[in-house]
């Protein structure tokens, strides 16, 4: 029934890379009314600098930015010109938002991740009497703080990349943080987690098996608070502030953005909460002259089956018998996120699927070419100019493709060890002989 209702699952099914073009895109001044707006943007950029005089003090790797968590904006010429070689040429110009090198927890993770749990610290400080809003953050980082923090608890579950930004920066504040780790979550990040402080509880199953068994232990500790990867605006609203960094860095860089010099964002995604919230970001800043895309794992395909069956986080992928095995750890899901897949649904414009080896593949290629190393999940919005050539969506939407910009969102792999990536370098250069 599924497949004659929505013929792309057969392909889907059959692991085989699509491209889905989303029907339900509304226009900006046609949205319906979301749980959440611009309003909450600006709040949570203004807490993120709040708190830059304590993340300055506890984490130097800030010091340069004051205390804010930002990654560059990078024309990648090279790549773009290697991508032409391997694949085919582009229209337009190619840049990687490098968010590989945010510091703390080098993935996209530290915006989402590190902003809850700033969140919740500060409304805990301040119900507690312990700080107002006007007050110098730097506090934070006292014996007093993390005295008070060490009574209570958090939990988190992971695929790797959340669990390290909520683990790292809770056990910094003082709290107890539990983390929740899927079988396919790197043994690199559960050392890492547990040098940092962290508890680190492994399970065989997948991610849905982790986030089950973590909210459940969570939520029945009253001092416990669980960052629900399903289910958070918190995680979704970090996230967005992304949109007001890159208007500057595209301004500073003399980029346009309007309806001739269409905007194209190409954003990995796994429960689809980092990549919605992004995209909601983006949406509230530059409207319908933004555009952008998922990418999932062949294996992994949660979110682009939730939205074209319009079931949301009612299916899985393990209902169309797809496994959810993926080297690209981050992008494990089965299940996309209950809280930002309806907001997506109006937003995104379409998902494409890649297959594992094209990961490994733009891996070496983009070592080679620029000399960035990112894991395996973080080169997936690479290949975005190309699969829009391939599809119809330039022409339906009347895109002059000559003038867009294009940005690959690159999710992660700063703090990959060298001995771990070398690794993954190699698998990627076997597989382009």
């Amino acid at each position: 029934m599924w497949k004659q209702k929505y013929p792309l699952l057969g392909d889907i099914m059959n692991l085989d890379p699509v491209i889905w073009l989303n029907s339900h895109l509304k226009q900006v001044n046609n949205l319906p009314e979301l749980p959440l707006d611009k309003h909450d943007i600006e709040e949570a950029e203004q807490l993120w600098h709040r708190f830059a005089p304590y993340l300055a003090k506890e984490f130097p790797e800030t010091k340069e930015t004051n205390g804010i968590i930002e990654s560059p904006l990078k024309r990648i010429t090279a790549m773009e010109e290697e991508m032409e070689r391997f694949y085919s040429a582009i229209s337009g110009k190619l840049y990687l938002k490098c968010d590989n090198e945010l510091p703390i927890a080098g993935s996209i993770k530290a915006r989402g991740g590190i902003y809850e749990v700033l969140h919740h610290a500060e409304n805990l400080a301040i119900d507690a009497g312990l700080i107002s809003e006007n007050d110098n953050y730097e506090v934070f980082a006292s014996d007093k703080f993390k005295s008070f923090f060490n009574q209570y608890n958090i939990g988190v579950g992971s695929t790797g990349n959340l669990g390290l930004s909520i683990g790292i920066i809770s056990a910094k504040l003082g709290f107890h943080v539990s983390v929740y780790m899927s079988a396919d979550a790197k043994q690199w990040k559960k050392d890492l987690l547990r040098s940092k402080g962290a508890t680190v509880l492994e399970f065989t199953g997948d991610f849905s098996e982790a986030i089950s068994a973590g909210r459940e232990q969570t939520i029945n500790d009253p001092k416990g608070y669980f960052v629900d990867d399903e289910d958070s605006k918190h995680l979704y609203v970090g996230y967005s502030v992304a949109a007001l960094r890159l208007r500057k860095q595209l301004e500073d860089q003399h980029i346009q953005v309007d309806a001739e010099h269409p905007l194209f964002v190409y954003l990995p995604c796994g429960v689809g909460g980092s990549p919605g919230g992004v995209t909601f970001g983006l949406k509230q800043v530059f409207g319908d002259h933004v555009h952008c895309f998922f990418v999932e794992p062949t294996h992994s395909p949660s979110v682009l089956i939730g939205l074209l069956t319009g079931e949301m986080d009612q299916v899985s992928v393990q209902d169309f018998h797809i496994d959810n095995r993926t080297e690209a750890d981050g992008l494990a899901v089965g299940r996309p996120s209950q809280f930002a897949t309806p907001i997506s649904d109006h937003l995104v414009s379409g998902i494409y699927t890649i297959e594992d080896e094209e990961l490994y593949k733009m891996l070496v290629m983009l070592a080679d070419s620029e000399e960035i190393h990112l894991e395996p999940s973080a080169t997936a919005g690479l290949l975005g100019p190309n699969k829009m050539a391939q599809s119809s969506y330039l022409e339906n939407n009347r895109l002059n493709a000559q003038n867009a910009t294009h940005i690959a969102w690159a999710t992660g792999g700063d703090l990959v060890p060298e001995d771990d990536w070398k690794q993954l370098y190699e698998k990627g250069e076997k597989l382009m002989k």
